[in-house]
């Protein structure tokens, strides 16, 4: 790996585009109703071609949520949030506001951890055998139960949770708004609620696959203190630290035009050396930082039989270890994580 010294880091933070933001976004927000047009049609062939153009449009937003988290197409943060809201607004995850995801988001790149969600193992244990089954067995189908519970929990904590009641009112708009919007479309055609659910659950299969392999970080419960090892540390070993447990799972690498259909967010050994980098220059640096092909340089393609293979024991197992003993990649063993989305900010109940 280059000295990062030695390239132009700042150039690339200068050369912000404005245009390929106002493009990403323009294309999310005219697909995302486009692809709700097709869903209404009569011909089966639209309503697919509508779904995959659905479930790009939601991916699309919750990178270029990100994006906004990151304070990246905008100088003035305001405008970053209203970006950021309106993506999340597309995605469903409106319910928890902007800055709070940001937050804990920008939380994880400081401190190099991946903050538990949720202890989902601790849960299944709890529960009655019937339900930790039935929950089990619907991942097993690939059917996302564990994502939707979380995101139900969060959409009752300001019912539910006295810290978070300032969020009650809002919280009760937002579902009437968008409550009364599905039911609208439901009205016009319960097929196209139906399809709309297919493309939803497919981008939170699309988010959890490639978050699933980008970090073998320790994963924190949110409220506890940091360890010592994270903070007592020089910037040199955070550094180290920080890149030797994160991957780049490009969707290709002969083809790179192919990653521009997630926003680069592949190149995550880019990002985390360099946050403020935007999207479209993220394959710039990559090139530049690191000139060898790593085994911290994998393709999703690769990690396609471990998502399916792995997609009920890595609820219990754990991330598992990429390098071995002789510092060589070991995907056998590379298990994945489960539910560290950024668009999920973990609760605690007090």
């Amino acid at each position: 790996m280059l000295d990062r010294q030695t390239i132009d880091l700042n150039s690339l933070l200068r050369r912000k585009q404005l245009f390929w933001d106002s493009f990403a976004m323009l294309y999310t927000l005219g697909s995302y109703a486009g692809s709700i047009g097709l869903l209404l049609a009569e011909n089966c062939w639209l309503n697919a071609i509508g779904v995959v153009w659905l479930t790009h449009s939601l991916v699309l937003s919750a990178y270029l949520a990100h994006e906004f988290m990151h304070g990246i197409p905008f100088a003035d943060m305001k405008w970053n949030a209203l970006g950021g809201n309106i993506m999340l607004w597309l995605n469903g995850s409106c319910y928890i506001r902007f800055q709070e995801l940001m937050q804990m988001h920008i939380a994880h790149h400081v401190n190099r951890i991946d903050y538990c969600r949720f202890d989902i193992p601790g849960f299944l244990r709890s529960v009655p055998k019937g339900l930790r089954l039935l929950l089990l067995g619907l991942e097993w189908l690939y059917f996302p139960s564990l994502a939707f519970l979380l995101r139900i929990r969060l959409l009752f904590a300001s019912f539910l949770i006295p810290d978070r009641r300032h969020d009650l009112s809002r919280t009760i708009l937002i579902l009437l708004i968008r409550g009364s919007l599905f039911a609208v479309l439901a009205i016009l055609s319960v097929k196209a609620i139906l399809l709309y659910c297919v493309a939803y659950i497919s981008m939170i299969h699309i988010l959890r696959f490639v978050d699933a392999f980008q970090h073998t970080y320790d994963s924190l419960p949110v409220g506890e203190p940091i360890p010592e090892h994270h903070e007592n540390v020089s910037p040199e070993s955070a550094r180290c630290y920080e890149q030797a447990n994160t991957f780049s799972n490009v969707i290709s690498v002969r083809f790179p035009w192919l990653n521009l259909l997630l926003l680069n967010f592949g190149y995550h050994n880019a990002h985390h050396e360099v946050i403020k980098c935007p999207w479209y220059h993220l394959p710039a640096l990559n090139r530049a930082l690191y000139a060898d092909q790593s085994h911290h340089y994998i393709t999703l393609l690769e990690l396609v039989g471990n998502y399916h293979r792995f997609r009920v024991s890595r609820i219990l197992t754990g991330q598992g270890q990429v390098v071995n003993q002789d510092n060589n990649r070991q995907l056998s063993t590379f298990y994945g994580a489960i539910e560290v989305s950024f668009l999920v900010v973990p609760i605690r109940h007090n």
